[in-house]
């Protein structure tokens, strides 16, 4: 037999004698029924008290490291001088192998020029650190020299990029705008052959939409004959045909 709880055991023996299943009445049977046994009391909640419920929470004993780089402070102050900078457009693929590092670096990089004329900001500030680390020369100095290098660079490099534009328009050189760039790859797409045979196809089901194509075959000639040749043809007992 199954276990069962107190309560319910002389009800499982009613429901076994009721089926045959138990022949012999047992003997506890009548003075269970008398006095049957007390139901189970609901389970009460946990007792919480007052002062579980507001426990501090102990603090780990160990704490893991801030992990600052000097290049991060520099980085930092840089685009909060130059808010623009962030705004250039930066290619964020990754290559198949991992980029070299330059070659003028350490002491011997005492010139942001020697990196090219034209500095990216990141250029800017692995310069001033390089200047700090290499050079014992204090941050603030070498962020100083370090920027002024970078504008200075970047100047030159617009300056000679509006001559240089100037220059090749008095040689006849045409720079189209953002927009006219825009309209002209719209026309390249029009223009090419999957495209326009995919508009001539649409030109044509348009016309053939709009234009009633019909055959008239009714033994006729295409002629207004103000109704005799229909007339001449039913006293022959030609039947015209409409298709």
């Amino acid at each position: 037999m199954v276990r069962r709880i107190a309560s319910q055991v002389h009800k499982q023996v009613s429901r076994l004698m009721r089926v045959n299943y138990i022949k012999d009445e047992p003997a506890w049977y009548e003075a269970v029924l008398q006095f049957p046994p007390l139901p189970l009391p609901p389970k009460s909640p946990p007792i919480r008290h007052e002062s579980s419920r507001h426990s501090k929470l102990v603090p780990p004993k160990h704490k893991p490291v801030n992990i600052a780089y000097l290049e991060d402070e520099v980085r930092r102050q840089f685009f909060c001088d130059h808010p623009f900078e962030a705004f250039r457009p930066v290619s964020i693929v990754e290559g198949g192998t991992v980029a070299e590092e330059h070659p003028v670096q350490g002491k011997d990089w005492i010139r942001l020029s020697q990196r090219g004329k034209c500095p990216s900001p990141e250029d800017a500030v692995r310069f001033a650190v390089n200047l700090h680390k290499y050079h014992k020369v204090s941050l603030t100095i070498a962020y100083t020299r370090a920027v002024a290098e970078f504008r200075a660079l970047r100047a030159e490099h617009d300056i000679a990029s509006s001559f240089s534009r100037m220059e090749a328009e008095a040689y006849g050189a045409i720079f189209p705008s953002e927009v006219d760039r825009t309209f002209q790859k719209e026309d390249m797409v029009y223009k090419a052959p999957e495209r326009k045979r995919a508009l001539d196809e649409g030109a044509l089901l348009a016309r053939k939409r709009w234009r009633a194509i019909l055959i008239i075959d009714s033994g006729m000639s295409n002629t207004w004959s103000k109704g005799h040749e229909y007339a001449k043809l039913q006293d022959q007992g030609i039947r015209p045909r409409h298709t």
